[in-house]
């Protein structure tokens, strides 16, 4: 099974409605990814920071995910001052160094990392299902949520397809190695993994039918937003207003 390892909990973010949440991780990751100021990137990840560090995620899956993202940021902080150019550059023996690059590299480390920390506070504490249904109730149409769960749905299932007849090929003393053999097993098992799924597919379906879909799926709870959800996306529409209101404002970075 794939995991959703930091939807389950008991914090502040875990208990708010999953629309707000949305809506706040949108006004958030817009105004971080818009913005071209040093001040305000930096401002929204310490604030995105700290709305991870009140979610309480496990430290170390939380550290793997950040390494993952941070690898591409690494690569344009190495990068990028070798290469963009423009007016503030320093001579080196053999290379010009670019303090524009530097900065725009640090800005999009900034950026990325202030939406990563956001999307870890405000979605991962919900499960896909209960995202997807609240992206309904908050107006896309039915049959884009429906292809997004089902599709979440349906990896799941190729997940275990793939995991079974791996073990299979284990079982027959299948060994993999830099040889014809493995690639020709391997691409039997991805286009078996791919049939197999499309029978599940079908079963399910058919299943589905029987039991008298009508093409709108049905949470099993519905909840309520509360006060605190409202207040709690009050506040986040502020600080987002307050950012973005900043960006007009000329400021020395």
């Amino acid at each position: 099974m794939m995991e959703e390892p930091f939807a389950t909990g008991t914090s502040f973010f875990h208990r708010r409605d999953p629309r707000v949440k949305l809506i706040a991780a949108a006004c958030l990751s817009l105004v971080l990814a818009l913005t071209t100021s040093f001040i305000i990137a930096t401002t929204g990840c310490l604030i995105t920071a700290l709305l991870l560090f009140f979610s309480r995620p496990n430290p170390s899956r939380v550290l793997k995910r950040i390494a993952v993202v941070n690898i591409f940021t690494l690569f344009l902080l190495l990068t990028l001052p070798f290469t963009y150019g423009g007016d503030e550059t320093a001579h080196l023996r053999f290379f010009h160094f670019s303090l524009d690059g530097l900065h725009m590299a640090a800005l999009i480390a900034l950026k990325s990392n202030g939406i990563l920390f956001c999307f870890l506070a405000l979605l991962a504490t919900s499960t896909t299902v209960n995202l997807g249904h609240g992206l309904e109730k908050l107006g896309m149409p039915r049959k884009l949520v429906f292809l997004l769960l089902f599709s979440y749905r349906q990896l799941f299932v190729i997940h275990q397809e793939y995991t079974r007849l791996q073990r299979a090929a284990k079982l027959r003393g299948f060994i993999p190695a830099n040889s014809l053999h493995t690639y020709r097993t391997y691409g039997h098992l991805f286009g078996m993994t791919l049939v197999k799924s499309w029978n599940r597919a079908e079963q399910i379906q058919q299943a589905m039918v029987l039991r008298g879909f009508s093409g709108r799926l049905i949470p099993l709870n519905q909840p309520s937003p509360t006060r605190i959800d409202y207040f709690f996306l009050f506040i986040s529409l502020l600080v987002s207003l307050i950012l973005s209101g900043f960006s007009f404002v000329p400021l020395p970075l």
